[in-house]
């Protein structure tokens, strides 16, 4: 695909994702999906209500009715596209920085677009074939109120509120003035939960921290959970659809930790559990210990959306999936991932025991990621040249499933192109944290060598 990426399409606001860019998007999905209304919601960026005005000039113009949802985590638009049977365009960056911008499609069944109806829209697009509707025929649009409440009514019903209020925990939560400032505290406050905030302000201009959780963007929520007593930490990116926990000591907690622990919990001997190339070990001795599968797919979650419904179609019980950068699915509440719905799981585990105990058992790794900017397409072709090349030289087994991952057994590392970002992205996983460093750092200076002679 040219302008869909592993989650939608992305850009800098104004500059790459322009509303004319928006606006042709809009047309084409207008088109494709031939349906009577479709939604749009959005994220809190500062662009957010001008493309979302754009997109709904766009499938306007096509004859679609337009239901505008305002300012809505993603996983509360996924809901009302189920509810409502429409499809919904999200007006989000997710985890990119505050300048950029993006559009994701989403279904009529509330689960992202797979690989081939996003290609049909595509096709659209490229070769602007929107329809185009006569001026009295044209979509009317509709402001539609309290969908966040009922958002948040849906969590409530689908989670276990008695194990967790009776626990009486402490909450610290940043939001990081995304789009789930407006839903998580509320939802665990009515979860029983005693909720302390950072961030907790809705701003596109995120002036607390980047939207990304990552651990140099979330010591405040640390300081926060130290400062308060509290049980555990809990953040979101964006929109989110992703949540990242710190634990009673006030410590950062792996993705692939959390991951590992919540698979622990969820998965038994012949389920299948699906996730990205670049997998933890974690999770990949989690799904050994319990005799279940495990199955992977290139990085993103149209990918791994699409494998679980392969497998569900076989039928395969699939009770976990996901990312260990905090985006897992439990495909038997919906085929999202959702943030707020994977904390309150995570919440029924710490009812029990601490975060600490929680994620003991999978704190035997070290992981290590750079990323090397690119500004064209020749310095990131001779980077993926340079870790080909590299992989060949190499002695470990080989996988290229989504860009070049050598697993030596003790440890790994993965070189791939963002799907998102002009970034070429490293990763890199081991037992010693030396021994990670190593091997990132080896493939980063590859790769920069590369582009340096580009």
């Amino acid at each position: 695909m040219q302008v869909f990426g592993s989650s939608g399409t992305r850009g800098v606001a104004n500059e790459e994702l322009t509303p004319a860019f928006v606006l042709r998007v809009a047309k084409a999905a207008g088109t494709a999906w031939g349906a009577d209304r479709v939604a749009i919601a959005r994220d809190t960026r500062y662009t957010g209500r001008m493309l979302a005005d754009a997109a709904a000039s766009g499938l306007a113009s096509t004859g679609t009715g337009v239901d505008r949802l305002g300012v809505l985590p993603t996983p509360g638009a996924q809901f009302y596209a189920e509810r409502e049977g429409v499809p919904v365009i999200v007006i989000t960056a997710s985890h990119n920085p505050p300048q950029y911008n993006g559009v994701k499609l989403v279904g009529r069944d509330g689960i992202e677009l797979a690989v081939s109806d996003l290609e049909d829209i595509e096709q659209v697009l490229l070769a602007e074939s929107a329809t185009v509707a006569p001026w009295d025929e044209t979509g009317r649009v509709r402001e539609i109120e309290g969908v966040t409440r009922e958002y948040v009514d849906e969590l409530l019903a689908a989670s276990d509120r008695e194990t967790i209020a009776d626990a009486e925990l402490t909450v610290a939560l940043d939001p990081g003035h995304g789009a789930g400032t407006l839903t998580s505290p509320e939802f665990f406050r009515e979860l029983g939960c005693r909720v302390v905030t950072v961030n907790g302000q809705p701003d596109g201009h995120f002036p607390g921290r980047d939207p990304e959780p990552v651990p140099d963007n979330l010591e405040d929520l640390g300081q926060l959970v130290r400062a308060t007593d509290a049980d555990i930490g809990i953040a979101h990116d964006g929109d989110a659809d992703r949540a990242i926990f710190y634990d009673e000591n006030g410590e950062y907690v792996a993705g692939d930790a959390a991951l590992a622990a919540l698979a622990a919990a969820e998965l038994e001997e012949g389920d299948t559990t699906v996730s990205a190339v670049n997998v933890s070990q974690r999770l990949v001795d989690v799904v050994g210990e319990v005799g279940a599968a495990l199955e992977l797919t290139p990085i993103g979650s149209t990918n791994i959306i699409t494998r679980i419904e392969e497998l569900e179609e076989k039928g395969k019980r699939v009770p976990i999936a996901g990312e260990g950068n905090g985006g897992i699915f439990f495909p038997a509440y919906r085929l999202s991932r959702d943030g707020a719905f994977t904390a309150a799981r995570f919440l029924e585990l710490v009812a029990e025991r601490p975060v600490s105990e929680i994620v003991a058992p999978y704190d035997d790794y070290a992981n290590v990621r750079y990323n090397i900017e690119y500004e064209s397409t020749a310095e990131r072709d001779a980077m993926i040249d340079a870790a080909a090349n590299h992989a060949q030289e190499s002695d470990a087994e080989l996988n290229t499933r989504d860009g070049y991952r050598l697993d030596h057994g003790d440890a790994w590392v993965l070189a791939r192109p963002s799907g998102t970002e002009p970034l070429v992205r490293i990763y890199a996983e081991a037992r010693d944290s030396d021994r990670a460093s190593e091997l990132a750092e080896e493939m980063y200076e590859t790769l920069a060598d590369a582009k340096a002679d580009a």
